[in-house]
């Protein structure tokens, strides 16, 4: 039996996987830097504060891959200055072009979530999408989030995989990838190299090694309340959309993308909106947290 990764090689994997994975990430994961994606991103971080999103003047993303939720949220007016952090320089480098096409402001730094090169008190909002599952010292992570937020301010993280929920995904992953033969022959889409949209199949092999937790909602507001801070709040987001989600990427993942028709790209997105508003319409705040695929999180450092 293998040792477990140390915390130091779990950093490496993860800054070679999300180099390697930088140039496709966004048409992987279908990130959007319109008006759907703003009402995405602002939707989260609503969900997440449980109410209004109010007006944040200075703010940190960690994590922040090619810029989805600070470059949305930045767009949207909801931050007034924005510094965006990735331990992948191939992602600081994708954020930023990103930035540029859009004509966005953004500071930006390679830096790990755990040694933040930022002064105490330095910002209002620290935040992140889908990056505290890829951390191997919570611990220590929240203890730097709480150094840089000044007095009052918040943290808040959308996107992290639950324990059950990640369990759940497992079948329509399964599901995808058995159906996908018959599925690239209805669409007549060919069978694409292992690992294309991840930076080719070397990198692709490190994908099952950068994410090493799926939480609890208990375990995740842990977390938070070791590290000082007060009114922890941890919810639950998305299943049905996951589900199909989770089978239409595994789908999608075997064939070239050029090849699969408009058509079916148009039914997987606007479906997956669907199934997201059904989601927050009938199963959100009435199952349990822990039953959803998704986690969010949020927090407040003492004001005094």
């Amino acid at each position: 039996m293998a040792a477990p990764a140390s915390a130091e090689q779990i950093r490496r994997v993860n800054t070679r996987y999300h180099d390697g994975a930088a140039a496709d990430y966004d048409a992987k994961w279908g990130i959007d830097f319109g008006a759907v994606g703003r009402e995405q991103v602002l939707g989260k971080l609503r969900k997440a504060l449980g109410g209004p999103v109010p007006h944040f003047g200075r703010a940190l993303e960690v994590g922040a891959g090619t810029g989805y939720f600070s470059l949305n949220l930045l767009r949207a007016g909801v931050v007034g200055a924005g510094v965006c952090t990735d331990i992948a320089p191939g992602m600081v480098a994708a954020l930023r072009a990103n930035a540029r096409r859009l004509g966005v402001s953004v500071d930006t730094a390679v830096a790990d979530a755990e040694r933040l090169p930022f002064q105490d008190v330095s910002f209002d909002l620290v935040l992140g999408h889908a990056v505290l599952h890829h951390l191997p010292d919570l611990d220590r992570a929240f203890r730097e989030f709480r150094r840089v937020l000044a007095p009052g301010g918040v943290v808040a993280f959308a996107g992290e995989p639950s324990r059950v929920g990640d369990r759940l995904a497992g079948y329509p992953k399964r599901a995808g990838a058995a159906l996908a033969p018959l599925w690239r022959r209805a669409m007549r889409a060919s069978e694409a190299a292992p690992g294309h949209a991840d930076g080719g199949a070397v990198n692709h092999q490190l994908e099952t090694q950068v994410d090493v937790h799926a939480f609890v909602p208990d375990e995740l507001a842990g977390f938070a309340r070791r590290a000082g801070f007060e009114q922890v709040r941890v919810t639950g987001e998305e299943l049905l959309a996951n589900w199909f989600g989770w089978t239409n990427r595994a789908l999608e993942a075997t064939a070239v993308p050029d090849e699969v028709p408009y058509a079916w790209k148009l039914y997987a997105y606007h479906g997956y909106l669907l199934l997201q508003k059904a989601d927050a319409r009938l199963l959100e705040g009435r199952l349990p947290a822990r039953l959803f695929y998704n986690l969010m999180l949020s927090a407040r450092r003492p004001a005094s």
